[in-house]
C-alpha cells in the first residue's frame, strides 16, 4: 500500500493537479484523505479509487450534458431563422441578376452610341456655335464701363483672375 502524490494521480488521469484538488474537496468526508504533519495529503489506494470513481462519474455526466437533445423551441427558432435567411438570399440573388441585366443593357446601349458617333460625321447640332452669347471675355451690354486694358488669361478659370 504505497502512498501516491497529487501529481502522479493527475498524470494517471490526464488531468491537472488543480482538478485533482477539486475532486478531493468534493469527496465525501469518509473518502477524503488525511493530512500529515506538513499539511500534505496522505493518499492511499482507497482514496485513489475514490478519486477515479468520482472523476469517471463526473466525466460521464459532462458528456451526457454535451450530447443532450436540443430543445424543440430552440430548434423551431433556428428553423424559422434559416427560412428567413433563405428568403433573403433569394431576394438578393434576384436583385443581383437584375443589376447584371441592367449593366449589360447599358453596356450595349453605350456600344451602339459609340458605333453611331464614330461612323457618322458630326451633325449640325453637334457643331459648337462660333458666336456664343455666354462668352465671358466679351462685355455685355449695360455693364461695360470703358476700355478693358487687361489681357484675357488662358485656362479654365482665367476669367476669375481679372
Amino acid at each position: 500500500m504505497a502512498n501516491k502524490t497529487i501529481s502522479s494521480i493527475a498524470k494517471d488521469l490526464n488531468i491537472s493537479r488543480a482538478r485533482v484538488y477539486q475532486i478531493i474537496d468534493m469527496l465525501d468526508d469518509n473518502e477524503k484523505p488525511s493530512k500529515d504533519s506538513n499539511d500534505r495529503y496522505v493518499i492511499d489506494d482507497s482514496v485513489v479509487n475514490a478519486i477515479r470513481k468520482y472523476y469517471a462519474n463526473s466525466n460521464t455526466k459532462a458528456k451526457q450534458e454535451k450530447t443532450s437533445p436540443i430543445d424543440d423551441k430552440v430548434l423551431d427558432i433556428m428553423r424559422r431563422q434559416l427560412d428567413e435567411k433563405d428568403r433573403q438570399i433569394e431576394k438578393l440573388t434576384q436583385l443581383l441578376n437584375q443589376q447584371q441585366q441592367l449593366n449589360l443593357s447599358t453596356s450595349r446601349q453605350n456600344e451602339k452610341l459609340l458605333d453611331t458617333t464614330t461612323n457618322n460625321p458630326l451633325s449640325q447640332d453637334d457643331i459648337p456655335l462660333k458666336s456664343d452669347d455666354t462668352d465671358v471675355l466679351k462685355p455685355t451690354e449695360g455693364n461695360y464701363k470703358g476700355v478693358d486694358t487687361k489681357t484675357p488669361k488662358k485656362g479654365l478659370f482665367g476669367w476669375l483672375r481679372r
